[in-house]
């Protein structure tokens, strides 16, 4: 079965990978029924993790301003 993936320590192409991966082993007719909800339950966690990670890179994207100065990008809430 698929080992569990370390989602703090993966750059977010090695995380799209992972997910690829698990997709991958999903689609396979072998995979018996009880693995694939596993590799569901991890694809899961790791894409949550995942789209956490984007909205904190966004959060933290900066933007040119109008007179040319650059701030971070900051969502106001």
């Amino acid at each position: 079965m698929a080992k569990t993936v370390e989602k703090e320590e993966m750059s977010l192409e090695e995380c799209f990978a992972a997910l690829d991966d698990i997709v991958e082993k999903m689609e396979d007719p072998k995979v018996e029924l009880e693995d694939s909800f596993l590799l569901y339950e991890q694809g899961m966690k790791l894409l949550k993790e995942t789209s956490q990670r984007i909205e904190a890179v966004v959060g933290r994207v900066e933007k040119l301003e109008a007179d040319g100065s650059l701030t971070d990008f900051v969502e106001e809430e």
